[in-house]
């Protein structure tokens, strides 16, 4: 996905749900702070996003946006609707996002979480694409190992012990 894509992908979802700004927490959050991204971090064509006032309105996202939808099919990319539990993050990862708003959103506003943020919440959820996704990120100096290992110790006491012990992996 690229910048422009992720910026289409805000105003749709602004237009189908009637709401104006939105928290990304996929791995395209990282388009809010690099203009472009390495190959091995651009490979997702949907972008996991919810409304900020009406989370409940990710269902809408999903139904007319969203993967294998009539806009999946024209433009090739899409919108995930998530819910604000979909991620396991830092306590003050708020005060680290990166908006996204422009012309190209049309009024609408992304809240991108930082990459330190989201190498946190892919090392939580664990999974294999994950942790390697965490790895080319340290690869292409986005984070370090250093850094995660502070962050850490923000992530609710409920996860941090898995997420410490993944972080042993990188």
């Amino acid at each position: 996905m690229r910048r422009d894509q992720m910026e289409h992908i805000l105003r749709a979802a602004a237009a189908v749900t009637n709401q104006r700004e939105f928290v990304v927490i996929g791995s395209q959050a990282l388009l809010a702070s690099l203009s472009e991204l390495p190959p091995a971090l651009c490979q997702s064509m949907e972008l996991d996003l919810y409304p900020v006032d009406n989370p409940a309105a990710s269902d809408l996202i999903d139904g007319t946006i969203g993967e294998l939808s009539p806009f999946d099919s024209t433009f090739g990319y899409y919108g995930h609707g998530v819910a604000p539990e979909t991620a396991i993050l830092p306590i003050a990862w708020r005060e680290r996002t990166i908006i996204v708003e422009n012309d190209n959103t049309g009024g609408a506003r992304g809240i991108c979480l930082g990459a330190a943020d989201l190498a946190i919440a892919k090392i939580a959820a664990g999974r294999d694409k994950d942790i390697r996704f965490v790895q080319n990120m340290i690869k292409a100096d986005i984070v370090s190992a250093k850094e995660l290992l502070e962050l850490s110790k923000e992530v609710p006491e409920s996860h941090r012990v898995i997420v410490q012990e993944r972080l042993k992996w990188l």
